[in-house]
């Protein structure tokens, strides 16, 4: 999953299909328009790319129709609630779309998704296609309804300069949560100007606090957020009161950024294009996605990253088993359940998702391919010095439940963060207030305490 907060504008609604008529002398064709729907910002407009490259190579390929391409300009956030409510109409609902791994299944409960089967079994690029990535796109039915475009992972990315200047070896492999703490104590009594160790909370950041900050810290407690054999949320756990601590302890101490700061929607701007490049920032919890802002054509170019940065595995609470944990996402490609021709539609997404689009894609926006010729290729294996470190993550990572759920859920554990990190209430208390959430969204039934 990507960085969320980015300027929202309005969605521009299109007709589905265009008639044009040929004069009665001439034979009758149908000219077909595709409707495609998905994200685009300042700072991310690789998908734009990869949709420009997909809409002259289809049309190229099929006299008579038409790739619409209708980007959203607005956060991960924004963008699922524009979608969302472009899909409720038959008037408004694109034929392709972006589609956020987990909101696939509460998409396909609501009919929104058209089930693919039929169609990967006529297409030869799905078996290049590693299976873990394919379960992205899986409904409760065990049908497909979404192709992977990436995933990513989660790791400390730290400024080996500034850790250096504060006396701390790199490269800094911190095995337990104290490791983290005792150096960022130390990097401010170094220079209290920097910003030691950032993890997003609240509201304002969406996922990005929840992928990037809280779970980093309830996965490496060995606690889980839901017990998907039981399909029940879990509540009461030590690990969860734990994470929200943890969380407390970096704020109380100034060791993150303000609370103020946190809670503005924009403060991964900061954190990408001032305070990690001019060395006002130690080390920030982030994705793999990382290098896409500052590597040539990124949103904050900064030519010396690949030496001045470092990356490491975020480590369990006490060092325990398996050592680190990462948490992955990513976004796939879906085709509208009501889409007139669904065809001609998946036939967009397979040219959009090929070798030659995918290897672009993964390159400029830094993704874990999903694809395995895209994997082997020098070209993607030479992207980023970083490539390999964050690809190894994918051993110890975890994934958000995909159920219908989980947004409310997610928004319960960000408010919990809020409160703590903003002295409104302590971690027992946010924990309190979290199972009383949680009992209230889904019922005392789905929920197990342990």
């Amino acid at each position: 999953m990507r960085p969320w907060p980015f300027i929202v504008t309005s969605l521009t609604a299109a007709a589905a299909l265009v008639l044009t008529a040929c004069s009665p002398a001439a034979p009758q064709t149908e000219a077909k328009t595709l409707k495609v729907v998905y994200q685009k910002t300042d700072s991310f407009s690789a998908l734009d790319s990869l949709f420009q490259s997909a809409k002259q190579e289809f049309e190229a390929a099929n006299q008579g129709v038409t790739v619409a391409l209708e980007p959203i300009q607005a956060n991960d956030d924004d963008y699922g609630t524009k979608l969302a409510l472009a899909l409720r109409s038959s008037s408004t609902a694109p034929d392709v779309f972006y589609e956020d791994t987990f909101k696939v299944q509460s998409d396909v409960d609501a009919g929104y998704l058209l089930k693919l089967d039929s169609h990967l079994e006529g297409w030869k690029d799905w078996e290049k296609f590693e299976d873990g990535a394919k379960a992205a796109g899986l409904g409760d039915d065990g049908g497909t309804y979404a192709v992977p475009l990436g995933t990513d992972t989660r790791a400390i990315w730290y400024n080996k300069k500034v850790l250096s200047a504060a006396g701390v070896n790199v490269p800094w492999e911190p095995h337990t949560w104290q490791d983290i703490l005792d150096t960022a104590r130390k990097i401010k009594a170094s220079n209290p100007a920097v910003v030691p160790f950032n993890m997003y909370a609240g509201k304002a950041t969406g996922e990005g606090t929840v992928m990037q900050s809280f779970y980093e810290l309830l996965y490496g407690t060995g606690a889980e957020l839901y017990d998907a054999d039981a399909k029940k949320w879990v509540l009461g756990s030590k690990g969860f009161t734990d994470s929200l601590a943890f969380l407390k302890t970096l704020y109380d101490e100034k060791l993150a950024v303000s609370p103020a700061e946190a809670l503005d929607a924009n403060v991964w701007k900061k954190v990408f294009g001032e305070w990690l490049p001019q060395g006002k920032m130690a080390a920030t919890v982030e994705g793999s996605y990382t290098p896409s802002f500052w590597q040539k054509g990124g949103s904050y170019e900064w030519p010396e990253y690949g030496q001045d940065m470092g990356v490491t595995a975020f480590p369990t609470q006490n060092g325990q088993a398996p050592g680190g944990v990462s948490m992955s996402g990513g976004w796939t490609l879906a085709v509208g359940a009501g889409t007139k021709d669904p065809k001609l539609a998946f036939d967009f997404l397979a040219t959009a998702l090929n070798q030659k689009n995918s290897l672009a894609f993964d390159i400029a926006s830094s993704q874990i391919a999903v694809r395995k010729d895209v994997a082997a290729d020098a070209a993607y294996q030479g992207a980023n010095p970083f490539v390999k470190d964050v690809s190894k993550l994918v051993s110890v990572t975890h994934y958000r439940p995909a159920t219908a759920d989980y947004p409310r859920i997610s928004a319960a554990v960000q408010e919990a963060t809020e409160a703590v990190i903003t002295g409104a209430k302590s971690p027992e208390q946010a924990a309190a207030a979290y199972d009383t959430a949680v009992k209230g969204i889904v019922g005392d039934a789905k929920t197990v305490v342990k």
